[in-house]
């Protein structure tokens, strides 16, 4: 068989520039190169595309902390549109230096999972794991998702929603009449729970929401259900699988930013998790049921909350979770028996089909 070309995105202008480097790297040395032929597409934090050699392509790749794109042996290069294929080619030379038969998007957050990068592949014809611009952009709001969640009957914690231009001494007084401390603050546009913290007093209060600020201007602040963490992942377009759930048991305050991706010790991980049968069932369907409100496709993560008295609750989806060894969207399934390289052979070909189907759309209307 031919060989798939397949273009890894990762890198991007967010706030998990660095996560996403680790996610590049567990998928790129998992895809089978009797399969693929991989072209390396790192954006860096100016938005540049850079085509790196697999040999170097890297800095520091072992060490989560000092891990970076490596700019010196790369070439910057675009994408085109041919009839077919997209098209890299050198800015500097103009010279071509491949031809893509199908994206790989592994940039988590902004500019990345939002639907921009989905919205110019979409312009380019190119085929594209994941979901398309509507999915990835509820998926990357926390506000839009968790009010369309609501409208679905699914259950999310209660939440008040400030933007920077309206925010003053006043919302502060609003939030301590709604809410009981400790209560969480959040980015509504981030992932990997960069800029989340948990407020236990006022002043703690307005540092969370100085730091908030500094990623969106959005933000939220986010009622705290006491409760075990599930999660759970989610595979295919109109017709979803969903993996054994897992649970997640901090070793730091909350599942944050350093015990994810750092701490190899910052969290514990009961896979599958211990929950009686009908409530792994639950889980499963409300996993698929938030993936098809969402407008998802390919592939997510679905994080709840279950309370001591088995109430579940759903935090947000991940339309781009996390890739690495340690994330827990591979573990799941490879403790639903779907292996790593498997899960990306079937990312792939949810993709391939999810383009199919949309080429069979007609272009132009005739009366």
């Amino acid at each position: 068989m031919k060989k798939i070309n397949v273009g890894l995105i990762y890198g991007g202008r967010s706030g998990e520039h660095e996560v996403s480097l680790q996610s590049a790297k567990s998928i790129y040395e998992a895809l089978d190169k009797n399969k693929y032929n991989v072209y390396l597409i790192g954006i860096d934090k100016q938005g540049h595309w850079l085509l790196g050699d697999p040999a170097n392509y890297l800095l520091n790749a072992q060490n989560p902390k000092l891990i970076a794109l490596n700019k010196r042996n790369s070439s910057v290069i675009t994408t085109v549109n041919r009839p077919e294929k997209a098209e890299l080619l050198s800015l500097k030379t103009g010279k071509e230096m491949g031809q893509i038969d199908i994206f790989f998007p592994i940039i988590h957050g902004t500019y990345g999972e939002d639907g921009s990068l989905q919205g110019m592949l979409e312009m380019l014809n190119a085929p594209y794991v994941g979901a398309g611009v509507t999915g990835s952009a509820i998926g990357m709001d926390k506000d839009v998702q968790k009010r369309l969640l609501k409208f679905a009957g699914i259950n999310v914690a209660n939440f008040y929603v400030i933007k920077k231009s309206h925010f003053s001494k006043k919302t502060i007084k609003k939030i301590l009449e709604n809410f009981k401390f400790p209560f969480f603050v959040k980015p509504a546009n981030s992932g990997s729970s960069v800029g989340i913290s948990k407020a236990h007093n006022e002043k703690e209060l307005e540092e969370s929401i100085n730091d908030a600020f500094k990623y969106d201007t959005k933000i939220m602040i986010e009622e705290y259900i006491k409760g075990r963490e599930i999660e759970c992942s989610v595979l295919g377009n109109d017709d979803p699988i969903a993996s054994v759930p897992g649970e997640i048991i901090p070793h730091h305050e909350f599942y944050s930013y350093e015990a994810k991706y750092i701490d190899e010790n910052g969290a514990g991980l009961k896979i599958p998790a211990e929950l009686p049968n009908e409530l792994t069932k639950k889980f499963q369907e409300q996993a698929i049921k938030v993936f098809l409100t969402l407008e998802c496709a390919g592939f997510a993560r679905v994080d709840f909350f279950l309370t001591d008295k088995n109430k579940i609750y759903v935090n947000e989806l991940n339309s781009i979770p996390g890739f690495t060894k340690i994330s827990m969207f591979p573990k799941l399934f490879g403790a639903s028996g779907i292996g790593y390289s498997e899960l990306l052979d079937r990312i792939i070909s949810l993709a391939l089909e999810k383009k199919k189907d949309k080429d069979s759309l007609a272009r132009s209307y005739t009366p």
